[in-house]
C-alpha cells in the first residue's frame, strides 16, 4: 500500500502520487503517459489526472507491481478493477495486476474459440481472477523465460492450464516443455518461436501471424524510435541473441507485444520487418 508519507517529492501536488517503493518499471508510464513519467530511478507524477484520464491512471495504480501509487480520489477504483484484461486487439489483451516477482513485467490474455491462451503470468489478483473467470479462463499458458512466471501455478490450480516453458530454462514446474531450436506449432494459429540469447530458454510466441509476444527479447524503444534489445540486461548470450532477433525475419506480424518496454504496431508485416532490419543494423554495433 503507497504511503503518502513516503510520497516522492517531485510528485506534482494532487490526489495521486508515487512512493518510494517505486522499482521503476516502467508500468505506470507506458500505461498513462499523460499522468506518470519516469525520474531518474523511479516513477512520479508529472500532471495530475483530468477527469477523462483519471480511469487510466486508476488502472496504472492496480497494475503497479509494488503497489507503490496512492490516491485519495477512489472515485474510479472499482471501474478500473474491471478493465482489466484491457483490450489492444482482436481478443488479445493485456492483464495489468503485473508482479513484483517478473519486475513488472507485462502478460497476455488470448481470447480465442478454441481456448484462451496467457502468456507470462501476471500477478494473481482476485479482481482479475474473476473477469478471467467470466471470460471463460485459461486452457494454455505460454511462459517466455523463467523471469516471468509469476503467480503462473495459482492460475494452474485455478484453471488448469498447461503451461508450456523451453526446456533450457530448466525451470521445475510445467506441464509441458519444448526442446531443441525449431518453432513448434502449439495450435493453427499459435507458434512457439526457441529465441535464445536472454536466457537459454528464452522464446516468443506469435499469434496468429500477427501478434508476436516477446518477453524480454525484443521491445520498441522510443526514445531511440525503433526496436530494440539491452545487452546490459542479458543472462544469457548476447551473439545468441541477436541471432535470435535474425531469425524472427523469417516471420510475419505486425505486432510486438513485449514483457519490457513499449508495444509497436505496424500497418504491414512488411513494415514491421523493415522495423526489425532497422533495430538490427543498430544492435549489431554494440
Amino acid at each position: 500500500m503507497a504511503q503518502r508519507a513516503k510520497a516522492f517529492s517531485d510528485n506534482q501536488p494532487g490526489a495521486f502520487f508515487v512512493d518510494e517503493s517505486c522499482i521503476d518499471c516502467g508500468t505506470c508510464y507506458t500505461m498513462a503517459i499523460d499522468v506518470f513519467e519516469g525520474a531518474e530511478g523511479h516513477s512520479r507524477i508529472h500532471h495530475q489526472p483530468l477527469e477523462n484520464q483519471r480511469l487510466r491512471a486508476s488502472m496504472a495504480l492496480l497494475a503497479c507491481p509494488t503497489s507503490s501509487i496512492g490516491t485519495e480520489d477512489k472515485s474510479s477504483m472499482a471501474e478500473a478493477a474491471r478493465a482489466f484484461p484491457d483490450p489492444i486487439e482482436d481478443g488479445v489483451h493485456f492483464c495489468g495486476f503485473t508482479s513484483e516477482n517478473s519486475f513488472g513485467a507485462w502478460s497476455y490474455f488470448l481470447q480465442r474459440e478454441a481456448g484462451n491462451v496467457m502468456m507470462d503470468s501476471p500477478r494473481a489478483a482476485q479482481p482479475l481472477l474473476k473477469r478471467i473467470e467470466e471470460l471463460g479462463g485459461v486452457k494454455t499458458m505460454v511462459l517466455s523465460h523463467q523471469d516471468d512466471v509469476a503467480d503462473h501455478a495459482t492460475f494452474h490450480e485455478r484453471f488448469g492450464c498447461e503451461r508450456i516453458m523451453h526446456a533450457d530454462d530448466h525451470y521445475a514446474g510445467m506441464d509441458r516443455y519444448i526442446e531443441g531450436a525449431d518453432p513448434v506449432a502449439l495450435a493453427p494459429d499459435l507458434l512457439f518461436i526457441p529465441t535464445p540469447g536472454h536466457t537459454a530458454g528464452s522464446a516468443c510466441l506469435l499469434y496468429r501471424e500477427t501478434f508476436l509476444f516477446t518477453g524480454d527479447h525484443l521491445w520498441w524503444n522510443p526514445q531511440r524510435g525503433m526496436l530494440s534489445a539491452s545487452k546490459r540486461v542479458n543472462w544469457h548470450s548476447w551473439s545468441k541473441q541477436l541471432k535470435s532477433l535474425e531469425k524472427l525475419l523469417d516471420f510475419n506480424f505486425r505486432w510486438v507485444l513485449p514483457g519490457h518496454g513499449t508495444s509497436k504496431r505496424t500497418e504491414t508485416a512488411q513494415e514491421m520487418r523493415r522495423e526489425l532490419e532497422r533495430g538490427l543494423e543498430y544492435l549489431k554495433k554494440l
